[in-house]
């Protein structure tokens, strides 16, 4: 009797200022993050979906890829979605991240994850659950043709400013 091993749905990874959409081979889509932001969008009808992973809100002063940036990045998700089918009023959402990794300085993470919301508020795209905030990075895998999500807290991370100190006359420093 012949059986046949059916080949393992294959898992595809993205990282900072990448995205990727999918529907069919029943893989999942894979990233890690910290203060970055994962926006998990599919239409549970066409079962089309997508994730993205970005940097920052905005592109203020940079020089990174379009998709490193939450407006830019949202934008070429939702469109390519589209592209392949899914309709933009039946988009949901499922977004990660926005963890404050390093102590005592600007909490980027926060204003990632007020920008995503903010952002699915008023493109009306409902969002069905979301992790955001905290100190531990994430590693996401989304299903976009069943828009099934989860995450793995990878451990706390928070990492402390570098204090300057000042040496006195007397003082030695090693290193």
């Amino acid at each position: 009797m012949n059986s046949v091993i059916p080949a393992a749905p294959v898992r595809h990874h993205i990282t900072q200022g990448e995205y990727r959409v999918g529907q069919g081979d029943g893989g999942s889509i894979t990233t890690i993050l910290g203060s970055c932001i994962a926006a998990c969008l599919y239409d549970s009808v066409s079962n089309f979906g997508g994730i993205n992973h970005f940097l920052v809100p905005d592109s203020s002063d940079s020089n990174a890829p379009p998709a490193s940036f939450g407006v830019h990045a949202m934008e070429l998700l939702i469109n390519d979605l589209i592209k392949l089918g899914a309709t933009r009023s039946r988009l949901k959402a499922k977004v990660f991240g926005g963890a404050r990794m390093i102590a005592g300085l600007t909490d980027i993470g926060a204003k990632n994850g007020e920008f995503v919301m903010n952002f699915l508020k008023r493109e009306s795209i409902e969002c069905t659950g979301h992790s955001l905030g905290g100190t531990q990075a994430r590693r996401v895998e989304f299903w976009p043709e069943t828009g099934r999500a989860r995450q793995k807290f990878l451990g706390e991370a928070a990492i402390q400013p570098v204090v300057q100190h000042v040496l006195r006359a007397n003082d030695v420093e090693l290193f």
